[in-house]
C-alpha cells in the first residue's frame, strides 16, 4: 500500500459545516435557481441551452489541440446549414 505524502484528515470534517453564513448564502442560491427554474420554463425548446453546451466544449477542446473556430461556424454546422461535403475540416474536427 502506498504511503502518503502528506497528511490525510479524517472524512466528516470536525469543523461545523451549517454555519449562518453557508445557510445564508444556501437561502440566496435556492432564490436563484428557482428563478432559473421559471424563467426556463418560458422557454419553448430547453434542449436548444443543453445542446450549445455540449458545441461549447468541443470547441475549448479543440482548441487545445490547435483547431480554432467560431462559436458561429459551430453552430451553423450543427444546423446543418453547411452540407457536409462543404464542412470546413475544422469543423469536422471539433464534432
Amino acid at each position: 500500500m502506498l504511503t502518503p505524502t502528506y497528511p490525510i484528515r479524517p472524512l466528516p470534517p470536525q469543523t461545523e459545516i451549517e454555519t449562518v453564513p453557508v445557510l445564508k448564502a444556501l437561502v440566496e442560491a435556492n432564490k436563484a435557481l428557482a428563478e432559473l427554474k421559471g424563467r426556463a420554463a418560458t422557454i419553448p425548446n430547453q434542449g436548444i441551452l443543453i445542446d450549445t453546451l455540449a458545441l461549447q466544449e468541443a470547441k475549448a477542446s479543440s482548441e487545445i489541440e490547435n483547431i480554432v473556430t467560431t462559436q458561429d461556424e459551430l453552430f451553423q454546422a450543427d444546423l446543418g446549414s453547411l452540407h457536409r461535403t462543404g464542412t470546413d475540416i475544422r469543423l469536422a474536427t471539433v464534432f
